[in-house]
């Protein structure tokens, strides 16, 4: 395979699918943590490395490096593998997915920009989701029952436990500190505003078609998905929060030995679900608009990650990520009807969010 983002967390996790079942590893690329990187070659063995800065090329123990975005492409097109793991964070992910496809790979995303921004003009025929909430759906779903609607679920973030009025005063530090987990800084800010769960949904509806879809928090984060079908019955995905297991399909198809340890409800002992309020996550009021008008998906995700670098930067508040997405949403009433015109798009929204 092909593994973009190896040293992220999806990225250990695949390659650790890789050791225990064989997979030979052609293609690793990373970003800055060059000393995990370094442990990753010795043990796998690529044909080719890829990093992101070109001052780091001294410090990689490998005889053919590659750099950036270039890099990647052409590591992508000389591979033979036609397996490409897509762990890139953000929008930076997209150029990877479109030539993946481009060169017929099949695509295990974990890299949920691509979908938000750019599904209308994707063949997701060739893309298996890296995601605990779509592997959830696609393990339930049944074509053969009528499906009324489709779930997720959310564990709600740093702040799903805050009085409302401390929100305005939440710092970087507070929002990393994820109740469930720790995962990457932007993801975790993602989480804490509810943008990670709007663009799941976004994902759910290019892969799953013009469906009903909806999500609720789950706060022990072991029920992924649900499915209610049109009997009035509803099915559970439940499984420990470990995304070896949706790694595991997206690598092999189908698995046949346990990834996980099984959940024990009576360990458990009790769920607790909560309804997201728009008032605390006021990104959530956009879902309807978004699920209608997929394309506009471009708009919130540029917006998002110009946001946070200037929350990041200490230049806004918390509040003021989510303050400023709604009102690029107003502003930006077209969307992109081509490529080439979402990367010119996407910059527009950036700078017009940087500016405010």
């Amino acid at each position: 395979m092909i593994l973009l983002g190896s040293t992220g967390s999806i990225g250990v996790n695949a390659l650790a699918i890789a050791e225990r079942f064989a997979l030979k590893v052609e293609v690793l690329s990373a970003g800055r943590n060059i000393e995990l990187l370094n442990r990753q070659i010795e043990r796998f063995k690529p044909a080719i490395v890829v990093i992101q800065d070109p001052s780091d090329r001294p410090l990689v123990a490998h005889s053919r490096v590659l750099m950036g975005q270039e890099g990647i492409i052409e590591a992508i097109r000389a591979a033979q593998s036609d397996l490409v793991v897509n762990a890139i964070v953000g929008f930076a992910g997209l150029r990877a997915t479109l030539e993946s496809l481009t060169c017929k790979k099949r695509v295990a995303l974990a890299n949920k920009e691509s979908l938000v921004v750019a599904g209308a003009f994707l063949d997701t025929s060739d893309i298996v989701p890296i995601d605990s909430e779509h592997f959830g759906l696609w393990y339930l779903h049944d074509i053969t029952r009528p499906i009324e609607r489709m779930v997720i679920t959310a564990s709600g973030g740093a702040f799903r436990d805050w009085p409302l009025e401390r929100l305005q005063h939440a710092t970087l530090e507070d929002a990393l500190r994820h109740p469930n987990w720790s995962m990457g800084r932007k993801i975790t800010i993602d989480s804490a505003t509810m943008a990670n769960k709007l663009f799941e949904m976004l994902e759910a509806r290019w892969l799953f078609g013009e469906s009903s879809f909806d999500a609720i928090i789950e706060t022990r984060s072991l029920i992924h998905a649900l499915i209610d079908y049109r009997d009035g019955s509803t099915t559970a995905h439940l499984a420990r929060a470990d995304m070896q297991l949706p790694i595991a399909f997206a690598l092999l198809g189908s698995v046949q030995e346990r990834i996980v340890e099984r959940v024990d409800l009576l360990e458990c002992g009790g769920l607790e679900f909560r309804p997201i309020d728009p008032v605390r996550y006021p990104l959530w009021s956009l879902k309807e608009d978004l699920l209608r008008h997929p394309q506009r998906g471009v708009i919130v995700n540029a917006a998002n990650e110009a946001a946070i670098e200037r929350f990041i930067a200490s230049e806004i508040g918390f509040m003021q990520i989510s303050g400023l997405i709604l009102e690029a949403y107003d502003h930006f009433h077209a969307a992109p009807t081509s490529i080439d015109a979402l990367f010119g798009f996407d910059e527009q929204v950036r700078r017009w969010v940087k500016e405010r």
